[in-house]
Formats: C-alpha cells, sequence, structure tokens
C-alpha cells in the first residue's frame, strides 16, 4: 500500500507541475500579447523640426491601442529646462466621443480628434523661448492604466537654412548626359542598319537583273549559232 501511496503521490505531484508549466506558458503569452498591442504614442517618422520664429507649428501626436481606449488620458507638456510644464490635456471617453480639452498656454490650440487616435495640437506665433522638446503622454485604463510618451523637438530659426543641391544636380546632369549619349548611339546604330540593308537591297537588284541579261546574250548567241550551223538544202 505504501508503495502506492508514493507512486500516486509522484503522479500527482508531476500532474501539479505540469499544470503550473502550462498556466506559466499561459501567462507569458498573455503578457506577451499585451505587451505588443498596448498602448502606444507616436510623434511621427520625424521627431524634430526647425521652424521660423513667428510661424505657425503643428506638433503632432498620435495613439494606438490593440484592444481600444476607455477613458483615455493625454497631456502635452513643454520641458522647460527640466521643468515640466503642462500645455493641455483631456479625457477621452472612447473612440466616436471629441474630448474637452484643458488649455493652459494662450498660443496653443487642441487639433486632433479620437475618431483618428490623433492628440496634436497647434503651437501659434512662436518665439525664440518656445524652443525645446514637447511631450505628448497618454494613459489607457483599460490596460491597467498602461502608458506611453513620446518626444517632438523644436528648433526655432530666423532663417530656413538653404539646401545644398550641387550633388543632385551633379548626379542628375551625369545621368542626362549617360542617357542622352545611349540614345544618340542607339539612333546611329538605327540609321547605319538601314543603310546597310538599303545597299543590301540594290546589290540583290542589281545581281538579279545582270544575271538575268547574262541569260538573255548567252541564248540569242546560241540562236545565232544554230542559225549559222544548218545546212542548206
Amino acid at each position: 500500500m505504501a508503495s502506492v501511496d508514493s507512486t500516486g503521490s509522484s503522479v500527482s505531484s508531476r500532474l501539479r507541475s505540469g499544470d503550473l508549466l502550462h498556466a506559466g506558458l499561459v501567462v507569458a503569452l498573455l503578457l506577451g500579447v499585451w505587451s505588443a498591442g498596448g498602448l502606444e504614442v507616436s510623434t511621427g517618422k520625424v521627431s524634430v523640426v526647425e521652424a521660423m520664429n513667428g510661424s505657425n507649428v503643428l506638433l503632432p501626436c498620435t495613439y494606438s491601442s490593440c484592444i481600444g481606449i476607455k477613458n483615455l488620458y493625454f497631456n502635452w507638456k513643454y520641458n522647460d529646462n527640466g521643468t515640466l510644464i503642462k500645455l493641455c490635456e483631456a479625457d477621452i471617453p472612447n473612440e466616436l466621443v471629441e474630448p474637452a480639452v484643458s488649455v493652459f498656454h494662450d498660443r496653443v490650440e487642441f487639433v486632433g480628434s479620437s475618431k483618428t487616435s490623433n492628440i496634436s495640437i497647434l503651437l501659434w506665433n512662436i518665439t525664440f523661448e518656445d524652443q525645446g522638446d514637447y511631450i505628448c503622454f497618454a494613459r489607457n485604463p483599460k490596460e491597467k492604466n498602461r502608458n506611453h510618451s513620446a518626444i517632438y523637438t523644436l528648433i526655432v530659426v530666423d532663417q530656413m537654412r538653404e539646401v545644398d543641391n550641387t550633388l543632385t544636380v551633379i548626379i542628375v546632369s551625369v545621368l542626362g548626359g549617360v542617357i542622352g549619349l545611349v540614345i544618340i548611339v542607339m539612333v546611329i546604330k538605327a540609321l547605319v542598319v538601314k543603310f546597310l540593308r538599303k545597299d543590301d537591297e540594290k546589290n540583290k537588284e542589281c545581281l538579279v537583273s545582270s544575271s538575268g541579261n547574262d541569260n538573255t546574250e548567252n541564248g540569242l548567241s546560241g540562236a545565232k549559232a544554230d542559225n549559222k550551223g544548218t545546212p542548206k538544202a
């Protein structure tokens, strides 16, 4: 009986360890899916922009979530030498409801829309003091308050820098010259082939006509010879 008990206990212990292993794998998969499809905010492919003093600048930001949002909280902050100054904030109940945005800066305007997952803002009449990092932040209670942020850097200049297109012009000129040369060579080749074909056709015509003449002359001379060789009766 003892051996049976020990065997049964060992089997049950193996079953428990197998169940724990399966449960761990399920939890790991769920965590992986959650982290892969969790809330993310993005300021686009370009996170640095140069703008002229006195112009208006769009600070882009969008959010995405694989499982959707509910009461999504977001805000924009400006990093003023380590001090974060809040520019605006709001809660988005769901994708179909536009947020009531609270703006704390007289030159900031919210231009986003929950229907397009857009929480961008517009900064009016920028000055050199507006230069720096702007932080877009969002938190989704539907994902156990998962949060994410992205930074957009603004550089204010007196005038836009001229782009040196010298290298581009050189490359385009070289490519244009090569293409033009290839076209000229092809045209010359086509003309030469055409002239050669015409010469061949003329030569063939001359050969045909000359061979016809030779046959005619040979026939006439033969007839004359036959007439001369016939004896009189």
